[in-house]
């Protein structure tokens, strides 16, 4: 799966509001509102598709990614050691939907009490 990683500095700008997000996740879904300039101008005049749901499960996506901006999501939320961490005690589900919010969803299966033995960042 190769990718130019265009999206990359603009899901890095995201990271550590996505860390929270997903932590906080055990206590119901979570919205991040994003600023579709940042995206449209990373792409610079590319018609990319933004709406997009990614599954995790045991630290893995579960389904096929095919939008360039969720592979670049995917390969940024990969390098940090605590969504690591996090995505294999639990399943996530992300989406983004065409208004430039990501949702972000703790899927039932692994405890979300188990989240409080990760450490903070």
């Amino acid at each position: 799966m190769k990718t130019n990683f265009i999206y990359t500095q603009v899901w890095d700008k995201y990271l550590p509001i996505i860390r929270i997000l997903l932590k906080r996740s055990n206590a119901g879904d979570q919205t991040l509102d994003m600023n579709s300039t940042d995206f449209e101008k990373a792409a610079a005049g590319r018609r990319d598709s933004y709406k997009f749901n990614i599954r995790f499960k045991r630290g893995r996506v579960d389904n096929a990614v095919t939008s360039l901006v969720a592979k670049d999501l995917v390969s940024t939320l990969q390098k940090d050691e605590t969504i690591k961490q996090l995505f294999m005690m639990n399943e996530y589900e992300l989406d983004m939907t065409k208004n430039f919010k990501l949702l972000i969803r703790l899927l039932p299966g692994v405890p979300a009490a188990e989240n409080e033995t990760v450490e903070s960042n």
